[in-house]
Order: C-alpha cells, then structure tokens, then sequence
C-alpha cells in the first residue's frame, strides 16, 4: 500500500482505536486486502471451479432423463407384461391343443407309412428271394444244358471222326482199287 506514515497499515497491519496495533490475519471484513481477495475467490470460482455448475446441471439432465426415461420404460413394461400375460393366458394353451391334435395325426399317418414301408420291403424281399432262386435254378439248369450240349458234341464229333475215318477207309480202297486197275492198263 503506498505513501502512509506510522499509521499506515503494513503488511495487514490495522491500527486499533486507541492506538493500539493490533496484528489481524489478511484484514477485517471490510478492509480492501479482505475485498479483493473475496473478489479473486469469487472470479476463480467462476472462471476455473466449474463443480457446482456442472453439479447442478448434472442433477438437472439426471432428473429429467430418469423422469421422461422412467415413464417410457414402464409403457414398455406394462405392453410386456400384458403380452407375457395375453401369450400365457391364451396363445400358449391354443398352441399346445393344437400342436397335440397334429401331432396325435402326424404320429398316426407315420405309423401307417412306416408300416406301409415295412409291407414294401418285405416284398421287395420276397421277390429278390423268388428272382434269386430262379436266377439259381436257371443258373444251374444252364449248367445241365452245357454239359449235355459238351457230352452231345463229344459223341458227334466221334461219330464225324468215325465217318471220316471210314471215308479215308473207302477211299483208300478205291484208290487201291484204282492202282490195281491202272497197273492192268499199263502193262499193255
């Protein structure tokens, strides 16, 4: 603080009434040093302590979200509640009488396909067996065949030798004969 005598206060130093100093801590309540340094409290606060304002506004949003959020999440759970209890109450056992009453049909006509499977099968069976003994005996009775048709060309192919064996034979003799005959003509 500039200029001042004995009586001007230093370093936070008041003079009392009655001349008296007094030390004060900063100043009393309305001395300037007092003044000034509320005022920079006040501008701090205001330019860098954002807390209470954020605070306030923080509750504010928090108020007023969890309020308009809050009807609108019991709408919704009042429309779920009414659709569990409208699927419970009604939907569900019309679902069961009828998924029953068809499966009840569907397990019948099953039923009967398998056992038309079944029928199919076994005559599918049957007649693979029928086919197979036929194929057998058919089988077994071209066997009888080829061994008769083996043991036939056997005796005819003795027989055709026979033949040939007798027709050189002949034809032998006739040669025989014929030589016979030549040699009386040459000697002429």
């Amino acid at each position: 603080m500039s200029g001042g005598g004995p009586e001007a206060a230093v370093g936070g130093e008041a003079p009392a009434a009655g001349g008296n100093k007094k030390k004060d801590s900063v100043g009393t309540a309305g001395s300037p040093a007092h003044l000034i340094i509320k005022d920079l409290g006040e501008i701090h606060s205001r330019l860098l302590d954002h807390r209470p304002v954020i605070q306030g506004e923080t509750r504010y949003f928090v108020k007023e979200f969890e309020e308009k959020r809050g009807l609108r999440e019991m709408r919704v759970l009042e429309n779920l509640k009414n659709m569990i209890h409208e699927t419970n109450e009604h939907t569900l056992p019309k679902c069961r009488e009828t998924m029953q009453d068809n499966l009840n049909q569907v397990l019948q006509r099953l039923q009967a396909a398998t056992d038309s499977v079944c029928r199919l099968q076994q005559r599918e069976q049957e007649r693979k067996k029928i086919y197979n003994d036929h194929l057998i005996a058919s089988e077994n009775q071209h066997i009888i065949q080829w061994e008769d048709f083996m043991k036939e060309q056997h005796n005819k192919q003795a027989e055709v030798d026979e033949e040939h064996r007798k027709a050189v034979e002949r034809l032998k003799e006739q040669y025989a004969e014929m030589k016979k005959d030549l040699g009386k003509f040459s000697t002429f």
